[in-house]
This record gives structure tokens, C-alpha cells and sequence, in this order.
């Protein structure tokens, strides 16, 4: 059996060394294009920014390293420019010349290229992407050579992770995003907070503007924005997302969709013996089922595994999940992390759904350093089933969202993350998980218990309801919603009588400054008679979501 490889890092790399512990006696070959086979592409910008000192420490593996564990003939600077599926060839360009090597089967991994929007200026040598060691080293080498300012075209997770190396290294750094906030697969309200994070770095963050040309310079670049802007650049980082790297391959007959390679559960593609993982294939969404490339790490890494199981034992080979896209990114002193589908994907989709925002602390309270944690969870608003979620804290985002990862996949519902047995002592967590929190407010939304009300609401809100706040008059005074009735939400059952004179027939809007207040006001006016809902979130969710426009909207 000869197994050919086209493509390292984390699919091809993964298939090959899992394809060598099933198979001592295969040929396994690995054929790279570029200089390293086996590096720690996540960690390019943790480089630039000086927290991993050493070049070395990015590559995970080498040829002479992989030959010496798993007798795999590795062969970098082999660029494989299309296949024969009849002849079971591939044909490869390596040291100025071409050749065919022949193939049992054959694995295609070859990944995704930085996408290149038509900009006038882009081949200036100061703009690099962030894809690979040398992109790495050469930023890095701009910036000890005496770059002072940086500009990153692109707030997805590389472009935030870049702007932050920059802002680390003390370079006056601005980062631009055509979409309408920082890493669009973001919900606003969870987006607003990585953004002010970033600005709290130094980092001048301009959102629904795009790059129209780079002008080079003698001793600098400068980037011309769409809103008429010009920003003097020494280094630019390329980073408005990926294709799929295939056109030499669907030009051979492998079938692609938008570009990226289709397989079935198993990785096949539609030739014969041809197999493909990675960031350059079809993936299908857990949640909404559509179809679109998913270009993350530990999704590559299982599937370069479950298809060498396919190919050297295919009676017990498992299909490849469903991917939830699930992904953590670190911005300043915060993480961010999501998982399963957001309400753009749901909307496409057609689901119907129901979405809680609540803000617990990621340990006891009365334990010191305790934080607070953003999470927002989506679910059916038929039966409860988890759909995606999203959260930001200083610590223990990860952890929840991981935990809620676990259970879309297990097929839970939100009322079951009630039911979880989750560590708790008081430096790690609370008795009343974040976690469990998210189910039980989620179970009451279900039952009736809890009637909710959004930001996105407001001006339906202001004009048709009392909007009651029951925070403490102090907070009322720090800024609240126009026309509305401060009432403390300890005073709420002494002052029935004037609450209901000023809703004046009106259903009543409560809110507070997180949920936990707002909450316990609303189950006394439910219970009174009263047509009652809460603001979702809370006061911090709702300036969140409104961003510049709630300044200008809460009354002082």
C-alpha cells in the first residue's frame, strides 16, 4: 500500500501518523509546497508578539524528525499541481522540475489561501498575511527593525490576535473590519465587549469601513480607507479571511462546492481512492446542516485520523461528525469563546429560537478575584434544544462554553444543563454553576416562568410600555432609559398601587443592571396580575447591543 499525502500541519500530518500506527509495512508519503510540514500555525501571532521567543518552538515536527518516529518519507517544497484518478497519479513540482508519483490511495489536505480582494497596493512588500513561519518571522523582523505603526485589515480571530502582537510591542496599531463589529460570527452584544477591550489595549478599532488602496512609500505605506481616511502604515497584515486551495485539484475532476472539495461521512471524494480533510473541505453544520469549509485546527486533526481509519480499516472506521465550530480566541485580558450556531445562521436556517444573556461570576463570590462572565445562550423555542452560545469573561469562559459544546453534541436541551453534575469548589466555580444558571433561566423562559424582552427592542418598548427599573435610585441617576419608573426592586410589593397607575393599562418592561433583580420584580408583578417581561441581560446587555447610540439614548 502506498498512501500518498498532499498537504502537512494539522489534516494531512494527522492522517499520515495515524495511517503509519495502523500500518507499519504502508509507504506513506508526505508532500508539502511550503518549508515546514508540521507547525503551530495558531501560534504565528503569539510570535509576532514576543510571548514565544523562538522560531523553533513553532515547529511541531520536521522530516528528519517524522522519518526517525514514523518512517514517513516527508518531502517539503513539493508543490503537487493536479492528479490523474485514472492513472492514480499526481503530478509535482519540486527543485525547478516535474514528475508523477503513483498512489494505492491518496489524501488531500492542501488547506486554504489567504483571500486577496482586488486593492490597489496589496504587493507591497509591507503587507504580509499571517499563514505561515515565514509570515511570522518576517512580521516579527519588522517590528524589531523599528516599526512603529501597524494597521490589520480584517477583525476575525488571526487579525484580533495580530493587533493585539502589535499592540504588545508597544506599535500604535489600528484595526479595520468591513463588517459591523469585530469577529463577525459574534453576537453585537458579545462583539461590543471584545471591541472595547481591544480599544482599552490602545488599539484604534474602526468598524464598517474596508481598505481601498495601499500607497506605497519610501519609508512607509500608507492604507486609504473607504470613509476617506489614510493611515500611515510600517507594517500591514492581510487577514480578511480564507479560500479553499483547490482549483488544481477540481480542474483534475474532484468535485468542489464554492471551491471547497465535497466528501462523504467517511472523506471520500467522488474519484476513486481519493480522500480529503481539512480547511479545504465541505463541512456540514451541526446545528443548521448547511455546508461551508470550517478552518479550524482540532476539526482537521480528527478528521486526518477518521479517514486513515477508513483507508487501512474500513469495516471499523467511524463518519466524521457534524462540526459545531466551536472556538476560543484571547483578546487583552479577556476570552472570547463560541460554539454551535448564532442568529444569523439560525435565521437562515429557519429556526425558531428563544435566547437568554445572563452575567454570573466564573467563582464564589465571596471568594477573592472573582469575575464576571457574559453568556449567551440560544436554544428552540419549541422544545428547549441547545443550538449555539457565547461567552466572554477573564476566566472560565472556556470551561462553559467547552461544557456547552459537550451537550449540543450530546443532544441536550437548555433545561439540562440543570442537570449537570459539574465540579464546584469555591477558586473554580460556584455552587450555582454559570453553567446551570444558563439552564435554569433557560428552563423558566420555557415553562412561562420567565418572560423576556431584548435590546433590539427598545424603541417598541419605550413606546408601548412602563418601562420599570429596579435598580437603586444612585444607579437610576448613572444613566436609564427615558420615560422610565425607578422603583427598587426591594420597594416593589410597598408600591403595587403606583406601579400600576403609571403602566396605566400598559404591559410593564422591567429591567435592572444584569437580570438577577429585574427577575425577582417580575415574578411579583406576574403574580400580581400584571402583563410583565424582562429585559434580557439586563442594563449591561442592553448598552452592550446599542453601543454608541445607548449613550446618546440613556437619560442622565
Amino acid at each position: 500500500m502506498r498512501l500518498v499525502v498532499v498537504g502537512g500541519v494539522a489534516g494531512g500530518m494527522s492522517a499520515a501518523a495515524r495511517a503509519r500506527r495502523l500500518d507499519e509495512s504502508a509507504e506513506i508519503i508526505v508532500l508539502e509546497r511550503g518549508d515546514h510540514v508540521s507547525f503551530a500555525n495558531c501560534g504565528l501571532p503569539y510570535f509576532v508578539g514576543g510571548e514565544i521567543t523562538t522560531e523553533s518552538k513553532l515547529l511541531v515536527q520536521t522530516p528528519a524528525s517524522l522519518a526517525a518516529q514514523l518512517n514517513l518519507d516527508v518531502r517539503v517544497r513539493h508543490n503537487v499541481t493536479g492528479l490523474d484518478a485514472e492513472a492514480k497519479t499526481v503530478t509535482v513540482e519540486a527543485a525547478g522540475e516535474t514528475h508523477t508519483i503513483s498512489y494505492d490511495a491518496l489524501v488531500l489536505s492542501p488547506g486554504a489561501a489567504a483571500a486577496r480582494p482586488p486593492i490597489p497596493g496589496l504587493d507591497s512588500p509591507r503587507v504580509r498575511t499571517l499563514r505561515t513561519v515565514g509570515d511570522a518571522v518576517a512580521l516579527r523582523d519588522a517590528v524589531t527593525a523599528g516599526a512603529q505603526r501597524a494597521v490589520v485589515l480584517g477583525a476575525g480571530f488571526i487579525g484580533v490576535e495580530a493587533a493585539e502582537a502589535f499592540a504588545l510591542r508597544g506599535l500604535e496599531t489600528t484595526l479595520v473590519e468591513l463588517a459591523p463589529h469585530v469577529l463577525p460570527p459574534l453576537e453585537t452584544e458579545m462583539a461590543a465587549l471584545a471591541a472595547d477591550e481591544l480599544r482599552r489595549l490602545g488599539i484604534d478599532v474602526r468598524e464598517c469601513v474596508a481598505a481601498t488602496e495601499v500607497v506605497h512609500g519610501d519609508s512607509h505605506d500608507t492604507v486609504v480607507l473607504s470613509d476617506g481616511t489614510r493611515l500611515e502604515a510600517d507594517a500591514i497584515v492581510l487577514s480578511v479571511g480564507v479560500r479553499p486551495d483547490t482549483s488544481a485539484f477540481e480542474a483534475s475532476g474532484v468535485a468542489c462546492e464554492r471551491g471547497a472539495i465535497v466528501v462523504d461521512a467517511h472523506g471520500r471524494t467522488n474519484l476513486p481512492d481519493v480522500y480529503a480533510v481539512g480547511d479545504a473541505v465541505v463541512s456540514v453544520d451541526a446545528v443548521t446542516g448547511s455546508r461551508r469549509p470550517v478552518a479550524l485546527a482540532g476539526p482537521a486533526n480528527r478528521a486526518g485520523r477518521l479517514v486513515a481509519d477508513t483507508i487501512f480499516r474500513p469495516g471499523k472506521a467511524r463518519p466524521m461528525p457534524a462540526l459545531l465550530g466551536t472556538a476560543v480566541v484571547r483578546v487583552g485580558d479577556l476570552t472570547v469563546a463560541m460554539t454551535g450556531a448564532n442568529r444569523a445562521s439560525l435565521g437562515a436556517a429557519g429556526i425558531s429560537y428563544r435566547t437568554i444573556h445572563i452575567h454570573p461570576n466564573n467563582h464564589a463570590g465571596y471568594f477573592p478575584g472573582a469575575t464576571t462572565i457574559d453568556l449567551l445562550v440560544h436554544f428552540r423555542a419549541d422544545d428547549g434544544l441547545l443550538l449555539g452560545a457565547q461567552a466572554v469573561g477573564r476566566d472560565g469562559a472556556d470551561k462553559r462554553i467547552d461544557v456547552i459544546a459537550t451537550a449540543i453534541r450530546g443532544g441536550l436541551t437548555v433545561s439540562d444543563l440543570m442537570d449537570l453534575d459539574l465540579s464546584y469548589a469555591p477558586p473554580y466555580g460556584s455552587a450555582k454553576d454559570p453553567v446551570t444558571m444558563a439552564g435554569m433561566a433557560g428552563d423558566n423562559l420555557l415553562n412561562g416562568t420567565l418572560k423576556l424582552w431584548y435590546a433590539d427592542d427598545i424603541d417598541a418598548v419605550m413606546a408601548d410600555r412602563l418601562v420599570l427599573d429596579v435598580r437603586s435610585a444612585s444607579e437610576f441617576r448613572s444613566g436609564h432609559v427615558p420615560g422610565a419608573l425607578q422603583v427598587a426592586h426591594t420597594e416593589v410589593r410597598d408600591r403595587l398601587d403606583e406601579i400600576r397607575a403609571a403602566a396605566a393599562d400598559r404591559p410593564v418592561a422591567v429591567m435592572c443592571a444584569a437580570g438577577v433583580r429585574s427577575y425577582l420584580a417580575h415574578r411579583i408583578l406576574d403574580q400580581e396580575g400584571f402583563d410583565s417581561s424582562m429585559l434580557s441581560g439586563g442594563m449591561r446587555t442592553l448598552t452592550a447591543t446599542l453601543g454608541r447610540r445607548g449613550s446618546a439614548l440613556l437619560t442622565r
